[in-house]
């Protein structure tokens, strides 16, 4: 019998995409909804339920940025084959989103254990929710926001790609707001900061739904769970980066710090009055 019913993939569907690329942890909105609804959040199955309905949303950044990725791949196939075209800066953006991604790789398979034990705890969510609510404010007010996506290089990328092993380690921390603050840090503008952290996610957030996908059939989620969190990921997924791209062009990031320090500081008082249990 599947720990996860059709209706909760439901939910949690959706709350993955309205969270996945906003600024406000994913990862941390799924635990706190999984234990509001007394799913087991530490249980493989719910763990690999929660990578594989990632895909959905990551498939909404395939959608809706397709002309763009088809443009970069193409680049970086052509330059395969042509050193003159090498030196066209799509060619190398490939390049530097596939070394990019081998940090938090490497990181994810070396602390599996440790992500998925003593880490995968709502008291880390909560404390992550409010240090990286500090950090991003800090990163929207450091940042002079002169720089826009074609400005971006080799050492940009790898910063803001590294900097997803922070909401790897640190789940609440929110992988978008790491790799956001990162890039306003290094003075991108912010919509070349969320485009930024929207092409590095591709491949770690499809790789880590792939690894998981073995889990959540194979420990307890059955296919209907799946297949409809999924997909109501991918919907709610699409809407949500059609709104942020909007958003970000007209606005500072302070409306998401503020709403992370509430929702961290709700789930202490919810966990401290034993209303959750960690």
């Amino acid at each position: 019998m599947s720990v996860i019913s059709v209706g909760q993939a439901v939910v949690l569907g959706a709350v993955e995409g309205v969270t996945e690329f906003l600024p406000v942890s994913s990862t941390g909105h799924l635990k706190i909804v999984e234990g509001l609804m007394g799913i087991p959040v530490g249980d493989d199955a719910v763990v690999g339920f929660s990578a594989v309905i990632q895909v959905g949303a990551i498939a909404a950044v395939l959608v809706y940025f397709f002309k763009d990725i088809v443009r970069i791949v193409s680049a970086w196939g052509r330059g395969l084959r042509d050193r003159e075209e090498r030196y066209h800066h799509d060619y190398k953006f490939a390049w530097w989103v596939i070394c990019a991604t081998i940090p938090i790789v490497a990181v994810g398979l070396a602390a599996k254990p440790l992500i998925e034990g003593p880490l995968a705890s709502l008291w880390v969510v909560a404390g992550s929710l409010i240090v990286g609510s500090g950090v991003m404010w800090a990163a929207d007010q450091m940042g002079r926001h002169k720089r826009g996506e074609d400005d971006t290089s080799f050492k940009d990328a790898m910063l803001v790609g590294s900097s997803q092993i922070l909401a790897l380690l640190f789940p609440g921390f929110s992988r978008s707001g790491a790799t956001m603050s990162t890039a306003l840090i290094l003075d991108l503008d912010r919509v070349a900061a969320t485009r930024l952290s929207f092409f590095l996610g591709i491949p770690a957030l499809t790789g880590a739904g792939l690894y998981e996908l073995k889990d959540a059939l194979g420990v307890g989620v059955g296919a209907a769970p799946l297949a409809v969190g999924t997909v109501v990921s991918f919907v709610v997924a699409y809407a949500s980066i059609a709104w942020l791209l909007k958003f970000v062009a007209k606005h500072s990031f302070n409306a998401f710090v503020i709403y992370r320090t509430v929702v961290g500081v709700l789930l202490f008082g919810l966990l401290g009055a034993g209303v959750l249990h960690n």
